[in-house]
This record gives structure tokens, C-alpha cells and sequence, in this order.
């Protein structure tokens, strides 16, 4: 996907996600983010807008913590949240493509990175906040979900905080089967998990299933599509991989 189909996909999904917080609720629980209600979750999202786009739009080029979002509720609180997601989107979209500043995962250049990075945030937490109102979440689209799984194996994981770690090396595999070679291998030990794209070694598990089923799978939004071979590396993939 491009640059531009990102930051696209971000803007669409953040008014999703303030529509149906609203629709929610601030009290409501959140099935995705236990302890968590929709004011902790618009909070949330709408305070890592606002950092994102401070990157981008003042050119840090060092790490900075994110700000805690404001003791606001209700409509104030979504309000607030639309003003962040819409500077983040109007400041992607705005920057030249060379512009030079922080980020966290190896990417063609910071400005894609950033764009890829909110959107997939975004659509997750649009999940998130189409849950809690207790309707039917809309779908993840076939083609953006691969490329968030990818990010979340290959990008995500890949960094020192990731849990998901065996005392002995295991390989699980991960297959979207809607996808045409969207096949991942990854390998786990007691450092971070190393993923490949690819069937690259035999593996004692597979995690399989449509694209989109799969993203909101691994994670941790839904149950995992289908499961063959060990089924306890599916369960550790399930019990360590939350990203915080």
C-alpha cells in the first residue's frame, strides 16, 4: 500500500471510531482492552494522535513521551478526540515525502512509517470502539489487513519488548489464505521473535484464515481462525503478545 492509501485509510477509520464511541458510550466496557472503557480508550487514541503527529509536523528527530490525555467526557472528549485525528491526517498529508524525524520501525522513510503505523493503530481501535457499542464491527479490508499483519510480525515483534519468547526454539507459521503469498515464518526463542515472509522452515504450527479474520486474530480481537499442528504455540501467541 502507498503512502497515501494510509493516511486515507487513518482518516476513514478515526471517524469510525469517534462514531461509535459516541454511539457507546463513555462507560462502556471495552471486550478488547479489559479494565478499559471508551473514555480510556478515545483518551488513549486521541493523545497517540496528537504525539504521532507532533513528529512529523515539528521534526523531532529524539523519542518523547506521550502526554497524558485530558479529564474530559462525553461529546467534549470525542470533540477533542476528532480535533487530534484530524491534525494527525491534515499533517501527514500535508508533509514533503523526505521529511526527516523520529520513528520506531524500519520503514522506506518516516513519513510512510508514521502513516502506516496511525492508521493501523486507528483501525484496531475503531474495532475496539465498534465493539463496545454493541453492534456488528465493520470488516478490515483484505489488503490492508495482510500489510498490518506483516507490521505486527515483522515490525511490531521484532523489537526487544515483545513478549512472545520459548526457552527452546519453536517456528510457528501464519497464513492468510485469501491473500496470495501472505505466509510468514516466525521463529521463536528467548530473544525477540524473528520473522521471515515466506514458508522458510517446516513449522510446528499454522495459524490460518482470511486476511482480515487473521489481523484482528493476532491481535487479540477475536478468536484465531483455524489452528493445525501444536496448538500450544498458538496458546502462547495468545497469552504474550499484547503490545504495550
Amino acid at each position: 500500500m502507498e503512502t497515501a492509501e494510509f493516511i486515507e485509510t487513518l482518516d476513514r477509520e478515526g471517524r469510525l471510531m469517534a462514531a461509535a464511541a459516541e454511539r457507546a458510550g463513555s462507560d462502556a466496557d471495552v471486550p478488547g482492552c479489559p479494565g478499559w472503557r471508551v473514555r480510556d480508550l478515545v483518551g488513549h487514541t486521541g493523545a497517540v494522535h496528537r504525539w504521532a503527529a507532533s513528529f512529523v509536523a515539528e521534526g523531532h528527530t529524539a523519542p518523547r513521551p506521550i502526554a497524558d490525555p485530558p479529564d474530559l467526557d462525553g461529546t467534549a472528549l470525542t470533540d477533542w478526540f476528532r480535533a487530534g485525528h484530524r491534525h494527525l491526517v491534515d499533517t501527514l498529508a500535508a508533509a514533503p515525502p523526505d521529511v526527516d524525524c523520529w520513528h520506531f520501525l524500519p520503514a522506506p522513510a518516516p513519513l510512510a512509517f508514521w502513516a502506516r503505523r496511525q492508521a493501523h493503530e486507528t483501525a484496531v481501535h475503531r474495532f475496539d470502539a465498534e465493539s463496545a457499542a454493541a453492534g456488528t464491527p465493520s470488516d478490515v479490508g483484505t489488503e490492508f489487513a495482510a500489510d498490518g499483519i506483516d507490521e505486527l510480525l515483522r515490525g511490531m515483534h521484532a523489537r526487544e519488548r515483545s513478549r512472545v519468547r520459548s526457552e527452546k526454539p519453536r517456528v510457528l507459521r501464519v497464513r492468510a489464505t485469501d491473500v496470495p503469498d501472505a505466509v510468514w515464518t516466525v521463529r521463536l526463542s528467548g530473544e525477540p521473535p524473528v520473522t521471515e515472509r515466506g514458508a522458510t522452515a517446516d513449522a510446528e504450527c499454522e495459524i490460518a484464515g482470511p486476511a482480515g479474520a487473521l489481523y484482528l486474530a493476532l491481535w487479540n480481537r477475536r478468536p484465531l481462525p483455524e489452528v493445525t499442528g501444536d496448538a500450544s504455540l498458538a496458546d502462547l501467541w495468545r497469552r504474550t503478545s499484547g503490545v504495550g
